[in-house]
């Protein structure tokens, strides 16, 4: 969804810094001695999974932040209007910071790879380490640093041109920059840095996204069309993989994908409710990855996925707008976008940005909070977003004065950055986090070495063959013996037909949403907190009954609204109350439309015809006394108002 992301205004700033006499430079602060660099293509990560791992076949886990700056207008990372360069990168590694998402621009690169780099603005008084050089210069002088302190680096086209908004621009090519010149970008990079394994990662664009509606737009089919995001990210990382084969890839998703049934071609009747798509956050829409997957032939172990996502104090998406939690927002969102890609092992995950401020809003505190959470449990990799202070909608880890940090803020941070043993763990082999003498890091090659301790490599034991009971027309709950493991079993993923539909703590869970006389086969997997995965159980096949029965609850009432009507369709909301005294775990609501009216297209529901009849989804079965809950529709012909029943259980 649409969001800015505002800039503080440098003029100011940077006339006092450029009014600074040379003489009245002070001397950079010492930095330690540099280590000694990796053998080439020593720390270079490919992908076993969804695990990312390093040449030996570890696990490793990226756990990082992002700096902008190289993408806008300012050619070179914000804040060094007032912040030392050194002192920011060694805070970074001490804090375990173990990479860097780098934001730049296409135009940047294409006028590096022509020799027309030039000397941004930079406060030389307070980074006298820079003087003279230029945006590339700089840049290099950084990957050094990074080298020293055992970070490393992930380079993001952030926008085609150098731009402040760049990043609201929907596609990869704008203005003077082509669809191939964006290629070409990418191959220079590549080049540049094919022996430095300090830049581990490309993520090959930022936040594609656009609607129907849109003249410009991104999307993801099996054409070669100029929009076509999934053919454009193939096409990039073929080339960038043809001159460096070790290098990571990172494809973000967009914004939009057709529903079940639609096409690109599909009208977006409706933005807010989206009939005819499924919306979520931009670059944070994965879903066409289960129809059109990215094919790298040969380098496929470099493919990683990268969604976005934020909370309320960016964009209210309507999630927000209902009671949520964890596992709601699991199964409402990020499952159905992006999670199961992870659950399945299809590829590993990098949630490329995601973050905002705290102490604001109770919603975003919550979301912030469980997002973290599933990254830890699951060991996603993430970059932070952001470490810069003048990010308008989410602030940053570093306050103003761009040196003390926001505690509050890095404590929720701090469980989601790689730590063992109470130490902070580098992506680095020989160097560890924080650099030579660290007293809060160790190397890669110290957390797998003999004296490392143990790497926890064991999956868990099988779970129990799942039992089901308090079988009905429309669900089920399954219950299993539960697993075993070295350090500790944190989650049970729940399949159905082989797919992950849920993710539980404990050894139950109430299936919810079936149909009647229908046979579904349940099986269980373990995981534990090294995220390492057990076998799936054998399988339960549960056939539900034909409906109806004794254990209906009659108290029930669906109130059935028109809520806007044009010519030849409307749109309608159905609310389902719990009346009885007594909670129920899945609802049925029934009616028959007028003739010639048809429901189109139906959303927190599920709809079977043609007596028309709507089943809880997944999340919205369960009414507690007095509670409610509504599903909503697009029907053709005229509108009317049906008369309307309903069942709950």
């Amino acid at each position: 969804m649409f969001r800015t992301r505002v800039t503080t205004c440098l003029a100011a700033a940077l006339g006092l810094i450029l009014a600074l006499p040379a003489a009245a430079a002070t001397a950079a602060p010492e930095a330690p001695p540099k280590a000694a660099a990796a053998a080439p293509g020593t720390d270079w990560l490919h992908v076993n999974g969804n695990q990312i791992v390093d040449s030996a076949g570890n696990p490793v886990w990226l756990t990082g932040v992002n700096w902008f700056g190289f993408n806008a207008s300012e050619r070179v990372f914000h804040g060094l209007w007032s912040a030392n360069i050194t002192e920011v990168t060694r805070s970074m590694a001490q804090r375990g910071i173990n990479i860097v998402r780098v934001p730049i621009s296409t135009q940047l690169l294409l006028e590096w790879k022509a020799g027309q780099a030039t000397a941004p603005n930079v406060n030389t008084y307070a980074n006298p380490e820079l003087t003279g050089l230029d945006s590339l210069e700089i840049f290099e002088y950084w990957l050094d640093l990074c080298e020293t302190y055992g970070i490393k680096v992930l380079l993001d086209v952030h926008s085609a041109e150098a731009d402040n908004s760049g990043h609201i621009h929907p596609v990869w090519y704008k203005g003077s920059v082509t669809p191939e010149l964006y290629y070409q970008a990418w191959e220079w990079a590549a080049t540049r840095w094919k022996t430095n394994d300090t830049v581990v990662a490309f993520d090959l664009k930022n936040e594609p996204h656009g609607t129907a509606n849109d003249t410009t737009r991104a999307k993801w089919d099996n054409s070669t069309d100029i929009d076509n995001w999934k053919n454009t990210a193939e096409t990039a990382a073929r080339r960038i993989l043809a001159i460096n084969p070790e290098v990571l890839i990172l494809v973000e998703g967009q914004e939009v994908y057709p529903r079940e049934g639609k096409t690109w071609s599909s009208p977006n009747t409706n933005p807010d409710l989206s009939p005819n798509y499924y919306y979520n956050w931009w670059g944070g829409n994965l879903r066409g990855v289960k129809d059109y997957p990215i094919n790298l032939g040969a380098n496929q172990d470099q493919l990683v996925y990268s969604p976005h996502d934020y909370g309320p104090l960016v964009f209210n998406q309507p999630w927000f707008d209902k009671p949520f939690d964890k596992a709601s927002l699991t199964n409402d969102v990020w499952r159905p976008n992006w999670f199961y890609l992870h659950e399945n092992g299809t590829a590993p995950l990098l949630i490329g940005e995601w973050g905002g401020r705290l102490g604001q809003d109770a919603r975003q505190d919550k979301w912030m909070t469980a997002l973290r959470d599933l990254i830890v449990e699951n060991k996603l990799h993430q970059t932070f977003w952001v470490l810069n202070p003048n990010s308008g909608d989410t602030g940053g880890l570093l306050l103003d004065d761009w040196k003390t940090w926001d505690e509050q803020k890095y404590a929720l941070l701090k469980p989601a950055l790689w730590q063992y043993g109470g130490k902070f763990v580098s992506l680095d082999h020989q160097v560890p986090l924080g650099g030579t003498g660290s007293t809060t890091g160790i190397s890669l090659g110290q957390r797998y070495s003999t004296g490392g301790g143990e790497n926890d490599t064991t999956a868990p034991t099988v779970p129990g063959q799942p039992t089901a009971t308090n079988v009905t027309a429309t669900g089920a709950t399954l219950s299993w013996a539960a697993s075993t493991d070295n350090v500790g079993v944190t989650a049970y993923d729940v399949l159905r037909g082989g797919s992950v539909v849920a993710t539980v703590s404990g050894t139950t869970y109430n299936a919810t949403g079936l149909t009647a006389s229908t046979a579904y086969t349940f099986s269980v997997r373990a995981r534990d907190a090294a995220g390492n995965v057990s076998a799936a159980s054998a399988g339960r096949t549960v056939t539900t009954t034909a409906g109806g029965g004794s254990g209906e609850n009659q108290g029930c009432s669906a109130t059935y609204k028109t809520t806007s009507s044009w010519s030849g369709g409307f749109q309608a909301e159905v609310t389902v109350r719990n009346t009885g005294t007594t909670a129920g775990s899945r609802w049925t609501v029934n009616w028959t439309n007028p003739s010639g009216t048809t429901v189109g297209s139906l959303w927190n529901g599920v709809l079977t015809t043609p007596a028309v009849t709507v089943r809880n989804a997944d999340h919205n079965g369960a009414l507690a006394a007095g509670a409610s809950t509504t599903f909503g529709l697009i029907g053709s012909g005229p509108a009317a108002t049906p008369a309307v029943s309903c069942t709950l259980s």
